[in-house]
């Protein structure tokens, strides 16, 4: 009997000391000569000496000991970062190390081909005024304005865009970037697009690649949300939507309308307001009418061989709006309402720094450059890279173009240097932060960190596209791989993406009441504890399957009820689209 114990408690302390040992990949796989490493996590406090490589086309392995052994590293006694980047072969991965086995992967230069186009399923999904995705319409008879000082109570025809997030508002804020985002994309790597929907996002090709056609029905609405040359919107809808969960052609929230009737319809404002107790912190017009005018911009411009009409507008509406936003600096945040959540974004100069490039490159007018410069000096550094915590939205866009746009058609050294200097501050702030983490993570977990994650990739990509400069490119790299599984939860932060182990309960009602699968989200992400513990309407409705690999830094779950690190956004889906587009191009 004795010996029957003794080999049960060597077999029970193999466990023990063996099943802590988990390996993070880049679940999609790594371009060719990428710089490629692995992390490990361990429940002891141990170091590695080697680790195998497994070709599972062959079945060959490969023994390499290009290992940094990094210590504790909370939620793991012990990590280390596996270094195989001499490996360049095309082909089907693991790694093996102790008796952890990473997911499978790939090698090659075709690895990201096509991922790109997957974002615009979310966007398509994302959808108000008539959805493809749900072949109906809603929220038709938007809206009524509010809080105008001559207009409230007159209806407006706001009908399109795309919802925000999981709930059914409607922001300028987060539209007009995310159609600029894409507009962007677009312009660096036009190749890359293809054209298999309608401009009503069914299925057939109309000529036109595909995200164009996703980014005029955000110009198209912004065209709505500016009527005319002194009115501009900011918000339909508001915190009561948050009363009823159901499908957006069902919804029947009454805003004091009528059930199903229109939605509220709020304007730019430069002062504080809200319609309950609840106040927004407003100081301008600049931030939300200078996205008007960079989207309107580079819009015209894009589309001025597709429909001269249409360009003709845009460049009329974008230069008004560039000199109401002159007019009235200041941050213009979304409205609160029965709860005091907005977005507290509270810098502008960003806004105007891309508004005024975009101007230049429209009108050639030395005097948008200049502006631009001046702009671009009163915010050098977009503030959250290096911080430990920010507000909601507190600085956004997350990541400043403008900067990347100066330094790119600078026509003097100095001016092209001090804005890559720029660039290359922010990008140092956040890799020293980074400092002792196997992951190389810099980013503060706030609500939305994986926006703040992308934005950092973005201008990382940016910075070496602009100097040729690599400083940073492992840094990059690393937060390119956290987002597709490298990261302490093993979790590709982009729902869909097919052999990876994405979000499969996240915070919609199209999943949630369906069990409509989404298609391309980029969902929240991790956030410290204590916002995870703060928040309204946070808590977990059923057993947390990372709950190994939670708390000491961040926390993230994939569950319905956790709106702060599984809900997929609209924006932060959309400003992926250069990054894919950039990878894709690499095949």
């Amino acid at each position: 009997m004795r010996k029957y114990t003794l080999a049960l408690f060597c077999l029970l302390y193999s466990v023990v000391i063996y099943a802590g040992n988990y390996i993070r990949v880049n679940q999609v796989g790594y371009l060719c000569n990428d710089i490629k490493v692995a992390v490990i996590g361990m429940d002891a406090p141990v170091s590695i000496s080697n680790f195998i490589l497994r070709n599972l086309d062959n079945n060959r392995t490969t023994t390499l000991k290009n290992i940094k052994n990094i210590g504790e590293f909370a939620p793991f006694a012990a990590s280390a970062r596996l270094d195989f980047s001499s490996v360049t072969t095309p082909g089907r991965y693991r790694i093996e190390a102790l008796d952890a086995v990473s997911p499978e992967f790939k090698i090659g230069d075709d690895v990201y081909s096509g991922l790109n186009e997957l974002l615009l399923y979310y966007m398509r999904q994302q959808r108000c005024g008539y959805n493809p995705f749900l072949g109906d319409s809603c929220h038709t008879h938007d809206g009524v304005i509010v809080l105008h000082p001559t207009r409230s109570g007159e209806h407006v025809d706001v009908v399109g865009g795309w919802h925000d997030a999981s709930d059914y508002l409607q922001y300028t804020t987060t539209s007009a970037n995310a159609t600029y985002q894409m507009l962007f994309a677009y312009q660096e790597y036009p190749h890359v697009w293809g054209d298999n929907f309608d401009a009503s996002g069914n299925p057939g090709a109309n000529g036109i690649p595909d995200i164009l056609d996703e980014a005029r029905w955000g110009l198209e609405w912004l065209v709505k949300m500016n009527p005319d040359s002194v009115t501009f919107f900011n918000q339909i809808a508001d915190d009561r939507d948050h009363r009823m969960s159901v499908l957006p052609h069902d919804d029947m929230v009454d805003y004091e309308f009528g059930p199903g009737g229109p939605r509220p319809v709020y304007p730019c404002s430069g002062v504080p307001y809200g319609i309950y107790s609840n106040k927004n912190e407003s100081t301008g017009l600049a931030s939300s009418v200078g996205k008007f005018a960079s989207a309107f911009a580079l819009g015209s411009r894009l589309f001025a061989d597709i429909d001269s009409a249409f360009a003709n507008l845009l460049k009329e509406k974008a230069c008004n709006a560039y000199l109401v936003a002159a007019d009235n600096p200041g941050a213009c945040q979304t409205a609160p309402c029965v709860s005091p959540y907005y977005y507290e974004e509270d810098n502008w100069s960003d806004d105007m720094q891309l508004a005024a490039i975009e101007m230049y490159k429209s009108h050639r007018d030395n005097r948008y450059f200049n502006d631009a410069v001046d702009y671009g000096r009163l915010e050098p550094i977009t503030p959250w890279m290096g911080a430990d915590s920010a507000r909601h939205y507190q600085w956004y866009p997350f990541v400043n173009l403008g900067n990347f746009l100066v330094a790119e058609t600078a026509r003097e050294g100095r001016h092209r240097n001090e804005f890559i200097r720029n660039m290359r501050s922010g990008l140092q702030r956040v890799a020293e932060r980074a400092q002792g983490n196997p992951f190389l993570n810099g980013i503060p977990f706030v609500w939305c960190s994986n926006n703040l994650t992308v934005a950092f990739i973005t201008q990382a990509m940016l910075y070496r596209q602009v100097t040729g400069d690599n400083s940073f490119l492992e840094i990059e790299t690393a937060m390119r791989d956290w987002i597709f599984g490298a990261n302490p939860w093993g979790k590709c932060m982009i729902i869909g993406v097919e052999g990876t182990d994405f979000p499969v309960d996240p915070h919609s009602p199209l999943s949630n009441l369906k069990q409509y699968q989404l298609t391309g989200g980029l969902v929240d992400g991790p956030v410290y504890e204590t916002i995870f513990k703060s928040l309204r309407g946070v808590h977990l409705r059923n057993v947390d399957k990372y709950a190994r690999f939670q708390g000491g830094v961040a926390v993230y779950h994939d569950d319905y009820s956790d709106y702060s690190t599984n809900e997929p956004t609209m924006d932060g889906t959309a400003s992926l689209s250069f990054i894919l587009a950039l990878l894709a191009s690499q095949k």
